[in-house]
């Protein structure tokens, strides 16, 4: 019998997903209660608000690096063109000027082009030119972050701050509609996007075929080099969909603003349940593991704002650490536990 079409299989692999986001939500839960016994403002309506706004920007990020990390791949560039796109644009436009110049909304189409450039870029780098992921990335990291800054610099004469207009539609937009955090109803709405492309799609079944088995899916007629671009691509356009959102949120950007976004993104996916080497995806867990990170990040900051000698960032950096191995470590045993059932599962004995 064929695993793949086993309807035991299927129901058995949904409702391992399913526990698994189960758990993440109650661990989320659980840090929640954590935090706000330790400090009640954790649960302010400020608080919230923040957290909220830190959010969305990872939580699209993380969604974007799902399709690369499915095909078995990474993209460490994500952060730097998220940041280097925004900055690029507002330098090109010259926001800072006034939010009635008539250019910001030039900003948009800059910002989301500059990410599908890099996102195609690194597809070609990794499926055409056959380089590892890792190594293209990390090229395409450093080329993004220098670039960038030069343009930057070059256009504006300075090497200050790019400086969007905090008071304009964009914050209505992508931010704060009047009170309510919009970046939300953002968020739900690209997730239910990305799990119809991932799971309702050739583009999806064919990027997870490939993270699965990329010979296997190059012989059975697959171009696996088209769509581990798409792949890319779709990282690189959610890097600017990101910037959007951060840009809106932090109206004033440098180079380094935003230095290890990349990261928190990937761990986000991984913490939610995405295989580190490809062939399964869980959109909903990226959005549960990302919020992990938050609540994390946000509840040590506070917890740690009473004048402690130690850095919330740096406890963040080694908590994240830990549970990104932890969530490896699961993703390993899964993978044990799958195939030994393969092994035990009888098959149908040949018909005669």
């Amino acid at each position: 019998m064929n695993n793949k079409n086993n309807p035991l299989m299927k129901k058995s692999s949904l409702l391992s997903g399913s526990k698994q986001n189960f758990v993440i939500i109650l661990a989320a839960v659980a840090l929640f209660a954590v935090f706000y016994l330790i400090n009640p403002g954790f649960a302010s309506s400020g608080n919230l608000l923040t957290m909220t706004k830190s959010l969305v920007p990872y939580a699209i990020l993380a969604l974007g690096v799902t399709f690369v990390i499915a095909t078995g791949g990474i993209d460490l560039s994500i952060g730097t063109v998220c940041i280097g796109s925004a900055v690029l644009a507002g330098a090109l436009c010259k926001t800072g000027v006034s939010a009635e110049d008539g250019t910001l909304w030039l900003t948009v189409p800059i910002i989301l082009a500059t990410g599908l450039v890099f996102g195609l870029l690194n597809g070609i780098l990794v499926a055409k030119c056959k380089i590892a992921p890792f190594i293209a990335t990390l090229g395409s990291m450093l080329v993004s972050r220098g670039l960038t800054a030069v343009i930057a610099e070059a256009v504006r004469k300075t090497s200050s701050a790019v400086k969007y207009p905090p008071n304009s539609w964009f914050q209505k937009i992508f931010t704060n509609l009047n009170g309510f955090p919009i970046g939300l109803v953002w968020v739900l709405g690209l997730t239910i996007i990305c799990m119809i492309v991932m799971y309702k799609t050739k583009v999806g079944r064919y990027i997870l075929a490939i993270g699965s088995n990329e010979e296997a899916a190059r012989l059975s007629g697959i171009n696996t080099d088209k769509y581990k671009i798409i792949a890319y691509a779709i990282g690189g356009t959610f890097a600017g969909l990101a910037a959007l959102f951060y840009v809106s949120a932090n109206p004033s950007l440098t180079i380094a603003g935003g230095n290890g976004m990349e990261l928190d993104a990937i761990a986000g996916v991984y913490i939610g349940g995405t295989s580190t080497t490809g062939g399964s995806a869980s959109i909903i867990g990226t959005i549960l593991g990302s919020m992990i990170l938050v609540i994390i990040r946000q509840g040590l900051n506070l917890a740690m704002s009473g004048g402690s000698a130690v850095s919330a960032t740096n406890i963040t950096y080694a908590v994240t650490g830990i549970i990104v191995v932890g969530a490896v470590m699961l993703d390993v045993l899964k993978k044990k536990n799958a195939n030994k059932v393969k092994i035990d599962t009888p098959k149908t004995p040949a018909k005669k």
